[in-house]
């Protein structure tokens, strides 16, 4: 099983479940949990190969990495706390996870929460992973992983991400990380499923507005999700929780604290 983390609450019966990223670990989550368990359950999950969840002998026999494997790890842990029901917040990757849970399980998700969502690769990060998936057993893992930081998070007031996700990623393994880098071969038609389905599950993306690489494309979504909201941080890049923590904080606990009407 992955390893996580639990606060409880003493009086709330609400869990809210964070995901992190590919590279990441629950560590990225620090500047939320002191304001988050304030109010709520609060549950921190490594995915496998990230953090504390190291590769055990069933993952290193399990080549292929699939959405739906990553996916089951996380409701492997909901199922053995017993949480029937949660909301979930994402950073990144992490998004594309969740709302893969919410399509396998959508009773157990309450809401999703999706900060620096990837609902589309524009033609500037399919040549990324192209060029990725072509040196990805020919230089060092960190070499890429420290060029992709650099392309989604670019400015000067990205580097305490980019610095933060590098220093995770340090953590993995060579052959962990091509292991996620493959799930790239099912991304596409799977975030194609995504955009085309309005799932009636209240959704709350929270964009960098200098998240050049991905915001377009959730403002279209957003367009036509009858059940989705979109806010833009200003003077932010693609991992809001650690830029503008403050304005993410209050912005996703007033979200999750009032009830969201879903539309038919």
């Amino acid at each position: 099983m992955l390893h996580y983390i639990t606060y409880k609450h003493k009086a709330s019966t609400v869990w809210v479940t964070f995901v992190h990223g590919a590279g990441g670990s629950s560590s990225i989550w620090f500047k939320q949990i002191r304001e988050f368990k304030k109010h709520f359950n609060v549950l921190l999950l490594d995915l496998r190969g990230h953090g504390n969840s190291k590769p055990n002998l069933k993952n290193v026999f399990d080549e292929k990495y699939t959405f739906d494997v990553i996916t089951n790890d996380i409701v492997e842990v909901i199922n053995f706390e017993n949480i029937e029901k949660s909301h979930f917040v994402g950073i990144s990757l992490g998004t594309i996870l969740i709302r893969n849970l919410a399509e396998m399980h959508p009773e157990r998700v309450e809401s999703m929460v999706m900060g620096g969502a990837i609902m589309k690769l524009n033609l500037r990060s399919q040549i990324l992973m192209k060029l990725g998936i072509i040196f990805k057993t020919i230089i060092p893992y960190l070499w890429l992983y420290k060029f992709f930081a650099f392309i989604i998070m670019p400015n000067k007031n990205h580097k305490e991400s980019r610095s933060l996700f590098v220093r995770e990623a340090k953590k993995l393994y060579q052959k962990e990380f091509i292991r996620w880098f493959k799930l790239t071969s099912e991304i596409n038609p799977l975030l194609r499923f995504f955009r085309a389905a309005d799932i009636k599950i209240p959704t709350l993306y929270v964009m960098g507005e200098e998240d050049y690489l991905f915001l377009p494309s959730i403002r279209k979504i957003v367009g036509f999700h009858q059940n989705s909201k979109l806010l833009v941080v200003e003077d932010c890049g693609h991992v809001v929780n650690v830029e503008q923590p403050k304005f993410f904080n209050d912005e996703v606990i007033k979200y999750l604290s009032f009830p969201v009407k879903i539309s038919d």
